[in-house]
This record gives structure tokens, C-alpha cells and sequence, in this order.
């Protein structure tokens, strides 16, 4: 197959890094795989106020740096403006994938010989305030590809499309391993820290908390892409890595007795997952992935959103096993991971396109499903 991503700034995010997984990993499957990016989008008024009011903080500014497509050798045209790509910027392909809610309308515009239509769905984005556009996005005749089961659900129940596929996220088992291990010999709590409100540092580190009046000896191993700011301190026994080469993550995780989430929402999450492969039982907050992969009391737990007592209380139930009840959620862990690779995936998504391009209809037969 001819496969087009069309994305918006492709940076360092996660939902990038999937992307260009997805995208060599079918280059390795004999695809031709082309992706295009725009420069990020200036936000507008009303999602800085949105986020000015949730936050106390104006959204960042992307600015052109580094990329997960870097030194990859996957075609990628960087397009220097945010603006809609039209059949002008594109090539002819067999299937062309929209992987932002912005993106979908621009997906759809294209002539039918940039190829049948996907929408390839990390996440439901509407924490910038923009419901509405995010909405219409999803009522969009393009076929529908997810990374959790959460998404699809709500593809189901609130958009009424069942048609769709499931690519779940994976773990690169060559770059996140590590041998069988007891515990640290002082306890020891892992998180990604990020200062977004989404996120949930806050209720991450109120857990942490909590935890250490049980017990106060407790270290936390951090990692992330941004300084502490002042208004999310890791206080007391904390170490924070920045920018961690990919290859050096593993060690952190492999450092750590459980790893923390406390997220408000994700589309699937990651570093819960990469945890698992490094051994390390997860307690996270109902969100993305981990509903999908942690099995309560086997590989770690799971509690409801903003529930940093709960948090807290699974922490320390974790930290306080015997060492051979560790041990056994520690290989549970590692055990789960090794069900989520991206060959499989790969396979997954190679199904998903070709669902996208067995229903394409000419889109003046498919207006009458847009609302």
C-alpha cells in the first residue's frame, strides 16, 4: 500500500512517537509510508482563556526543534505554516490517515486519488475547550482507527459507529526490558512528571504524600521533558532526569518498586505500559491504557480519577508486599507487557487500512452521514 500520514507539528510528543512507530514499522511490511506536518497551530483566543482558567497558565508555544522522525529514515515533509494540506501539498497513495481532530476535515477534502479516508484516534481532544469542533471531527465519514478500548467505546455510544478498529499501543520489548529483580532497598516510587493539568502530577505527588506518613523513607525517580516549576515541587528524596535518551529510560524504570499515574485522562498512556516491560507493577488512575492492561491485585491497581488517597493506599500496599508477592506482580507485569508488541500492532493497523479502503464509497455518497 501508498500511506499518507498527515499530522500537525510532529515534535516529541507521545502521539508523535506512535506515529513514527506505526510508520516504520509498515515501511518494514513492504508499505510505502509518506507523512506530512504542519507547524503547530497559534492558539486562539479561547483556548487561551480555557486553559488561562483551568490552569493559571496560557498554553505552551511549539516552537520547530527536535522530532520523533528525526534520523529515521521514514519520509517526512515538514510543511512551515499551519495551514489545511489540499491535494496540492500531497501525493496519490491508496490510503490517506488524519491523526488529529484538525486534521480530519482537511483528510476529507482530499480527492479520491490521495486514497480512502482514516482517522487515526489517540485521544478525545477536548481539553482546549474546542467540544464542538472535536464532535464534528468524529461524525466525519473517514474510518475510524483506536488506540484504547475506552476510545471506541465512546465512538460507539456517543457517535453511534461501531465500524471500527482497534490498534491498541505497544512497548518496544528491544528497548524496554530488564532482567528479574526483588525490591529496592529502600522503597521507591516512578512517575513521568509534566507539568499539564491533564496530566495529574498534582494528585501524583499529593499521593506520594500521603504515602510517606506510612512510610517516610519512600525515594521517587522522576523523568520528563520540562524543569520542576515552582508550583509542582517533588519535594523531599526526589531525583528528576530531563530528557532521557530513550535507551536510558529503561534504567530509571528498572529503578522503581511501582510506577505512579496519576493522569486526569490520556488516550492510552505509555510509560504505564513500558513500566510493565522493566518489571515494575503499575498503580494508576482509571485512564487510557492502564483500564486496558492493569489486572487489579495481579499487576498493579487501579483507582478513580483524583483519588490521590486511594492512590496512596495502593502505593503502599505495593511497596509493603513480601518479596515474593512482589516478585509475582513484578513478573505479572513484565508478563502483560510482553502481550502488547509493535509487530502486532503493525499487523493490526495494516487491517485497519485496508478496512478503510474495502468501505470507501465516493465521498458525495457519504454526506449524508455528516451532521
Amino acid at each position: 500500500m501508498k500511506i499518507t500520514f498527515v499530522m500537525t507539528y510532529a515534535g516529541t510528543s507521545g502521539g508523535t512517537r506512535v506515529i513514527a512507530t506505526h510508520a516504520r514499522q509498515l515501511m518494514n511490511r513492504g508499505h510505502q509510508v509518506q507523512v506530512f506536518s504542519t507547524a503547530a497551530r497559534p492558539a486562539n483566543l479561547r483556548r487561551k482563556v480555557s486553559t488561562l482558567v483551568r490552569t493559571g497558565k496560557l498554553p505552551p508555544v511549539f516552537k520547530p526543534g527536535k522530532s520523533f522522525f528525526d534520523g529515521t529514515g521514514i519520509p517526512h515533509t515538514p510543511i512551515d505554516q499551519f495551514r489545511p494540506l489540499t491535494d496540492a501539498d500531497l501525493p496519490d497513495a491508496d490510503v490517506v490517515v488524519a491523526t488529529w481532530w484538525e486534521t480530519a476535515p482537511w483528510v476529507l477534502a482530499l480527492s479520491a486519488s490521495k486514497g480512502a479516508k482514516a482517522f487515526f484516534i489517540q485521544h478525545y481532544e477536548t481539553w482546549g475547550g474546542q467540544t464542538e469542533e472535536v464532535d464534528a471531527a468524529w461524525r466525519l465519514p473517514l474510518h475510524k482507527i483506536v488506540i484504547s478500548r475506552w476510545l471506541a467505546d465512546l465512538a460507539a455510544q456517543k457517535f453511534a459507529d461501531r465500524d471500527i478498529s482497534h490498534v491498541p499501543n505497544s512497548v518496544d520489548m528491544q528497548l524496554f526490558h530488564a532482567p528479574p529483580r526483588g525490591k529496592q532497598p529502600r522503597p521507591t516510587v516512578g512517575l513521568l512528571y509534566n507539568p499539564h493539568w491533564i496530566k495529574g502530577c498534582s494528585v501524583s505527588l499529593r499521593a506520594i504524600a500521603q504515602a510517606r506518613k506510612v512510610l517516610p523513607d519512600l525515594d521517587l525517580v522522576a523523568f520528563g521533558e520540562k524543569p520542576e516549576v515552582e508550583s509542582l515541587p517533588l519535594g523531599p528524596q526526589s531525583r528528576l532526569t530531563l530528557n532521557p535518551p530513550q535507551e536510558n529510560i529503561r534504567d530509571l524504570y528498572a529503578q522503581c518498586d511501582v510506577w505512579l499515574c496519576g493522569s486526569r485522562s490520556e488516550g492510552f498512556h505509555l510509560p504505564p505500559l513500558e513500566a510493565m516491560a522493566c518489571r515494575c507493577p503499575v498503580v494508576s488512575t482509571e485512564v487510557g491504557g492502564p483500564l486496558d492492561t492493569i489486572e487489579e491485585g495481579r499487576n498493579g491497581f487501579l483507582v478513580k480519577v483524583e483519588d490521590h488517597a486511594a492512590l496512596a493506599d495502593r502505593l503502599v500496599k505495593v511497596l509493603q508486599l513480601s518479596d515474593q508477592k512482589w516478585q509475582e506482580m513484578s513478573d505479572a507485569a513484565y508478563a502483560t507487557a510482553c502481550r502488547y508488541t509493535w509487530q502486532d500492532a503493525a499487523v493490526l493497523m495494516e487491517r485497519a487500512l485496508e478496512a478503510a479502503i474495502a468501505k470507501n464509497v465516493p465521498r458525495a455518497g457519504r454526506l449524508g452521514a455528516v451532521r
